[in-house]
């Protein structure tokens, strides 16, 4: 196993005291889902064959190596995927909670951003800078993070000392990307996701591909690994006017990155095929 040798790299890179860690404590259990209004109530939800799109993509997923996981909340906030509530390190995807963590703070939620922010939130979610996002972790602490995994309804997350090495299931990360606009401040809402959808292109692989046309995507990757072993993970949430899908995959044991944004590239194609025949 190869595991210590991610594990390691992960400490390496991403280690910056944030004094006593406080450790990780349940999060508040409440039901799948979430309510938006009607509008989202749309024909494109109640046609889609879901149980036949989430069997080819299971299918798929059995024939990949390692561990794959991938849940997906329709538009009517039903939950579907394989090996949903399975755990893995989140790598970057924590990014998106570090993001929103930092603009709900009280004395940033309601005012203009200055310079100095831009300079360490652009970087971290553009470019996925891990310097900046442990300024970022160490400027909001663990217990925000918390505070935000229960706002978002997350059962399984579990935040760690070092931020990379937190739980997160793929069934909480679909979740909270589809809630993710309900979850940022109104005047921050339209700064951090234009920041979800102006990825850096060297960053652009899985899912982007495989959207349905029409779709915005809002997105992030994580990856660690090296040596032919490493975690390739993406979340988004894809978005036409007054209709949203949160979409998560996990992966872990890829033998390349290469590899693992072919499996969630081959898992979401397979989610979304012909979604846009059902959408109107």
């Amino acid at each position: 196993m190869r595991r210590p040798l991610v594990i390691s790299l992960l400490t390496a890179l991403l280690l910056v005291p944030l004094g006593t860690a406080s450790p990780p404590r349940p999060v508040e259990r409440a039901s799948a889902g979430g309510s938006f209004g009607t509008a989202l109530l749309t024909a494109g939800g109640p046609r889609y064959p879901w149980s036949l799109r989430v069997g080819d993509a299971r299918r798929f997923a059995d024939r990949r190596s390692g561990r794959v996981a991938f849940a997906i909340v329709d538009e009517r906030g039903r939950l579907h995927g394989f090996h949903k509530r399975h755990t893995f390190h989140s790598a970057s995807t924590i990014k998106v909670l570090l993001l929103a963590a930092y603009l709900r703070q009280g004395g940033v939620r309601s005012r203009r951003l200055r310079g100095s922010e831009r300079a360490l939130l652009e970087p971290m979610i553009r470019r996925s800078d891990d310097t900046t996002a442990t300024i970022v972790r160490n400027m909001v602490g663990n217990d925000s993070l918390r505070r935000l995994a229960r706002a978002a309804r997350l059962r399984d997350f579990a935040v760690h000392p070092v931020w990379g090495l937190s739980l997160v299931s793929a069934r909480d990360m679909s979740r909270l990307m589809r809630r993710l606009p309900e979850l940022l401040p109104r005047r921050h809402r339209h700064y951090a996701l234009r920041l979800l959808r102006r990825i850096v292109p060297s960053q652009r692989w899985g899912m982007p591909a495989v959207r349905p046309r029409g779709w915005r995507i809002h997105f992030k990757g994580g990856f660690v690994g090296g040596r032919g072993y490493w975690w390739v993970h993406q979340i988004a949430l894809l978005e036409r006017p007054g209709r949203r899908l949160g979409v998560a995959v996990f992966t872990d044991g890829s033998s390349s990155l290469r590899y693992g944004a072919a499996t969630i590239r081959g898992v979401v194609g397979r989610l979304l095929r012909g979604y846009q025949r059902y959408d109107h």
